[in-house]
């Protein structure tokens, strides 16, 4: 048990997390503007490949990174015009861009890279770690913060950057009004429309750039369909957050934990069916945790409403 629960599963948890946590800050900026952004997946995949390609063709992760965020913005600006302009379902939306995403990347790949299934060269320049030499001499932090990935470290500051826009600037004080309130928002003089879709653009570039991280920062390649429902997990453990970035990310350190347990429980054995089924059953786990406490909260306020009457 000492080889799976020790120091390294922090940093293992925490590892396999960041990208499920970008993917959930993506939808929790569009749900608390009322926007359901079940194509949190498919702008995750569009960015993921973008990466890999400029990072391949150019050599500058930072271009590549830039252009994964601009290719998760233009997908999210299809998904905002569909539903805001044109009236259509979200969530139907959202299942078309995850569907265009696998098919446009391994198009892409075939065409573009000249290459089918999975994509990998030394020509691809990943996100830097940072090394702190001054925690060699504290064994303990030296395995748990050491050899971060950028993106690991910038992934804190996003879920404290998205917390304070979200509810201590007038903007995120509009973003919510008009999410919980679009009426009386409107005729406060909010333009909803405008905010919704700033909501859907900023959650374009949070989408792209997981994506980047999980080709880039995670790994260093691309394989079809990579994020392999990492989107989907996201959109769960916004649910489980109530759409709030801390307790979003606390959601989504579970399957970062359930993830790598797993991988650690294989080499002792463990059915490799088994390790995979995991990251979905705890999926299904928090949905459920996620619904009775909805219904809970609303049961006491209904009830508190029926005491005040």
């Amino acid at each position: 048990m000492d080889n799976i629960f020790n120091a390294s599963l922090i940093y293992a948890t925490f590892r396999s997390a960041t990208p499920i946590i970008f993917a959930a800050l993506c939808a929790t900026i569009t749900q608390q503007a009322d926007i359901l952004n079940i194509g949190t997946e498919g702008i995750m995949l569009t960015g993921a490949f973008m990466a890999v390609a400029i990072s391949y063709l150019t050599g500058s992760w930072i271009l590549a990174v830039l252009v994964a965020m601009i290719a998760g913005l233009l997908i999210a600006m299809i998904m905002a015009v569909g539903h805001l302009k044109y009236k259509s379902e979200i969530c139907a939306i959202g299942m078309g861009v995850n569907l265009f995403a696998i098919a446009i990347t391994k198009f892409l790949l075939n065409t573009w890279l000249g290459k089918s299934g999975t994509f990998m060269d030394p020509k691809i320049v990943p996100i830097p770690h940072v090394h702190l030499a001054f925690l060699e001499q504290i064994p303990f932090l030296n395995v748990i913060f050491n050899d971060w990935c950028i993106m690991e470290w910038l992934v804190i500051v996003l879920i404290v950057f998205v917390w304070f826009m979200l509810y201590k600037t007038r903007w995120g004080l509009h973003l919510r009004a008009v999410g919980k309130f679009p009426d009386a928002a409107q005729v406060a003089g909010i333009n909803v429309n405008a905010v919704k879709y700033q909501a859907m653009a900023i959650s374009g570039l949070l989408g792209g750039l997981a994506g980047a991280h999980l080709s880039l920062g995670y790994s260093q390649m691309f394989t079809e369909n990579m994020t392999n429902n990492r989107g989907f997990m996201g959109v769960a453990a916004m649910f489980f957050g109530g759409a709030h970035p801390v307790y979003t990310s606390i959601g989504c350190l579970v399957f970062g934990f359930a993830d790598s347990v797993g991988a650690r429980l294989q080499a002792y054995g463990m059915p490799s069916e088994i390790v995979l089924m995991m990251p979905y059953l705890v999926t299904i786990v928090v949905l459920a945790l996620s619904m009775i406490s909805k219904k809970h909260t609303e049961k006491k306020r209904k009830s508190s409403l029926q005491t005040a009457k």
